[in-house]
């Protein structure tokens, strides 16, 4: 979406009736961030002076027609908790451009910092995972978490080792940690207690500041077991991914204690930490067969959002001691 496009949307008076914006567009959109699925812009509400998100939606990783509007129903769910952005518009019709977009508010603060605050996020964790989700939601269940995300994985990878740009070595590494993953699929005892859960917990998703700790980016909720989300925050593809951080093991059984005693009698906690250390190794796969996946993606000169950041971090999750080192974790 180019931004003649994106004047043309705020313009359509059906968006600016359903905001509550004046019929002449006097608001000015800025570019905020963008991911490898989503492109956002923020701009002052100017009957409200609130600062708000304007969200472009460019694809699924969970292959959803409808993904903008699963996201947007995820954050009304949340709202109680007080740690996610409040969605305030959606538009999945695809009646006025190709992309799906949301609105929600905008929240303050600075991404994640994991060595000096890492123990903030466990509060903010907490609040989430004890939102009490109704019998009717609309959350994907993927029943055999395990099993879900190995298959994902085992997606994922197709594309890099279907492609003649895969490297043979890096293929056959990545083929062996995968057959590691699968002779855990049956080791994890079911949770009694299932929430709404990220399951996508970078730094970046995080914002930290005085007002308080909050958890955006929602694109990929799941119905689940809060051990899985925890699994995802703690591993070192997702610590390492937009920052140079690899836990260490005390550094991790750390975050688990503040995280129980933050849950204090809200929720049943019976072996999460056992199936924490279960879900560790198993993210590791899904973060190496992403990005395997991506680092083929990244080739093709029309790919729609390109961040050079993002592609010298996919380099080095390939490299063949980072590997070796995930191969250690998986073992």
């Amino acid at each position: 979406m180019n931004q003649t496009q994106l004047e043309e949307y705020i313009r359509q008076p059906h968006y600016r009736k359903v905001m509550g914006l004046p019929e002449e567009v006097t608001e000015e959109y800025h570019m905020l961030a963008q991911g490898e699925y989503n492109r956002n812009y923020w701009f002052i509400h100017p009957a409200t002076g609130k600062k708000m998100v304007f969200r472009i939606n460019y694809g699924s990783q969970m292959h959803l027609s409808n993904q903008i509007e699963y996201e947007y129903k995820a954050l009304e769910l949340l709202k109680e908790s007080g740690r996610t952005p409040a969605p305030v518009y959606v538009d999945g019709s695809f009646t006025y451009m190709e992309q799906g977009v949301m609105v929600m508010e905008y929240l303050p603060g600075h991404a994640l910092d994991y060595n000096r605050e890492l123990l903030r996020a466990a509060g903010c964790l907490v609040d989430i995972h004890s939102v009490n989700v109704p019998e009717n939601h609309s959350l994907i269940d993927p029943g055999n978490p395990l099993r879900a995300i190995l298959n994902e994985c085992e997606e994922m990878v197709c594309t890099y080792m279907d492609s003649p740009l895969g490297d043979e070595g890096k293929k056959a590494k990545i083929r062996k940690m995968l057959d590691l993953g699968w002779k855990r699929v049956d080791s994890l005892k079911e949770s009694s207690y299932k929430c709404c859960i990220n399951t996508e917990l970078n730094s970046t998703n995080f914002l930290i500041g005085d007002e308080g700790e909050y958890l955006i980016d929602w694109e990929k909720p799941l119905y689940g077991d809060p051990a899985q989300d925890l699994g995802h925050f703690l591993a070192p593809t997702t610590t390492f991914w937009k920052t140079d951080v690899i836990l260490t093991q005390d550094q991790i059984e750390q975050f688990i204690d503040a995280y129980l005693d933050k849950v204090g009698g809200r929720f049943d906690v019976r072996g999460l930490r056992e199936r924490v250390h279960v879900y560790i190794p198993i993210t590791c796969l899904r973060g190496i067969t992403w990005c395997a996946m991506a680092w083929i993606e990244y080739q093709n000169p029309e790919k729609a959002i390109f961040n050079e950041s993002t592609f010298r971090k996919l380099e080095a999750y390939l490299d063949d001691q980072f590997l070796d080192n995930i191969n250690e974790i998986i073992k």
